[in-house]
């Protein structure tokens, strides 16, 4: 065994390495110049051309075309779309909705929660997870996340739990499970109900089983930039017995589609929220490819993520994956040691961009509670009513979760597109390596 002296930065990636199990040859030769700085671009495969619908829908479309009606509890889309769904999620009571959002939202309207409520959520996420809660007149709060799978911390959810709290909707954020067992744990010992946003997780596992079943109930998304898409479209589903009979009428104005009921007697408010036959028939399809779908993203984030394990890079935290569970890759967040680098993470991110790798600072810019419709408490025609009642004692002036800022503040974002072949995600990781070895401190 060997010691050998540090190498000057920045070097190309090629050079003498013992240890104790391995020998390995890497010639030693300057490093080329960014392409910022006129330098070649690393990535220069072409991403394929990728048509995410195709034969399977334009046969059920066709078919939908001769049907004599597109309302959903008429026509045999929306049915279709849910024998395929529990065919993955074997859960009993489910309802296709126009979005993910609108799914969240029937999710929270069905728990019936009295005004003031609180339901603890991530600080990074869409919008979608907390407007449902809001226009039930309850309260979104907000507990920080692991710093290494981006999910809720389970340690800082039981310390977010107040007299007030009813609810913890887990986010399963970019195909990563989260900590289920941990989550159910906290529901079943404060009688919480747990709701799993798995909108950007479809086909993800935790201890080998989907995520959306340990909760009580779970909700999806079709949005075009999900794992499978109708354009927009969601399903909220659950197993529990005492928000499963309820669970259509809370998205579709509380009528009761049942030939035998009196449709248009509303027992109370709820909102619109139906996905139509055009819709159904083309999210119907894509779920009967969602393995293959799911397949293709785990290929590329896992290559990637292998590639970038095996580059050894000083001052850039992997997101951390257990064995036991499935990530299915919506997309990549990597991390930054802000002192390991001469430049800041948005110039990294421009010069990995330059290079050609699709990349972007962080996902969102912010976290959700420091959005202006939140510092302003702007939810209402400028106003907040259950404050303004007294129902609650929440500012979003004064909420900070440290470990999602920093979070937000330190990532870098890599696209994960179903049809990058082997050699636009090497080229990708290869570029990641080059920027960040240039830019070492």
């Amino acid at each position: 065994r060997m010691s050998i002296p540090a190498l000057p930065q920045p070097v190309s990636p090629l050079y003498w390495r013992f240890t104790r199990t391995e020998f390995s040859f890497y010639l030693l030769m300057p490093a080329q110049p960014l392409a910022l700085q006129g330098g070649p671009k690393t990535v220069t495969a072409t991403l394929p051309e990728h048509h995410r619908w195709g034969r399977e829908e334009l046969a059920r479309l066709t078919a939908m075309v001769d049907q004599p009606s597109l309302f959903y509890s008429k026509g045999p889309q929306c049915g279709a779309l849910l024998e395929e769904f529990r065919k993955t999620y074997p859960l009993r009571w489910a309802f296709p909705t126009s979005s993910g959002t609108a799914a969240l939202h029937v999710a929270v309207a069905a728990l019936q929660l009295p005004p003031g409520s609180e339901i603890i959520t991530s600080p990074i996420t869409d919008m979608g997870s907390v407007i449902g809660i809001l226009y039930q007149q309850l309260v979104p709060t907000f507990a920080d996340i692991d710093p290494h799978t981006y999910n809720l911390d389970p340690a800082a959810v039981r310390r977010a739990i107040t007299p007030k709290t009813r609810a913890i909707m887990a986010v399963h954020l970019a195909g990563a499970p989260s900590d289920n067992a941990a989550l159910a744990a906290l529901a079943r010992e404060h009688n919480l109900i747990l709701i799993e946003d798995c909108a950007q997780s479809w086909g993800a596992q935790f201890r080998g089983q989907p995520v959306g079943l340990a909760g009580h109930i779970a909700c999806y998304s079709f949005n075009e930039f999900k794992h499978v898409s109708c354009g927009d479209g969601g399903i909220v589903a659950t197993n529990d017995e005492r928000f499963g009979p309820t669970l259509a009428k809370w998205g579709d104005k509380f009528y009761d589609r049942n030939p035998t009921a009196d449709a248009r007697n509303p027992a109370t408010l709820a909102p619109n929220y139906r996905m139509s036959e055009p819709q159904a028939a083309v999210a119907a399809a894509q779920l009967g490819k969602l393995p293959a779908i799911v397949a293709a993203h785990i290929r590329v984030g896992s290559r990637l993520l292998a590639r970038l394990r095996a580059a050894s890079l000083p001052g850039v935290a992997l997101p951390v994956i257990d064995p036991r569970d499935t990530h299915t890759f919506w997309f990549c967040l990597l991390r930054l040691v802000p002192a390991a680098f001469r430049a800041s993470r948005d110039e990294i991110c421009a010069a990995l961009v330059a290079e050609g790798a699709t990349a972007s600072p962080g996902y969102i810019p912010q976290p959700v509670y420091r959005y202006p419709v939140f510092r302003n408490h702007n939810f209402f025609a400028g106003s907040w009513p259950v404050r303004e009642a007294g129902l609650t004692t929440v500012d979003y002036r004064q909420v900070s979760c440290p470990v999602a800022e920093a979070i937000l503040a330190d990532s870098i974002c890599l696209r994960i597109h179903p049809a990058m072949t082997d050699e636009h995600v090497d080229q990708t990781a290869d570029a990641f390596a080059k920027v960040v070895r240039h830019y070492a401190a």
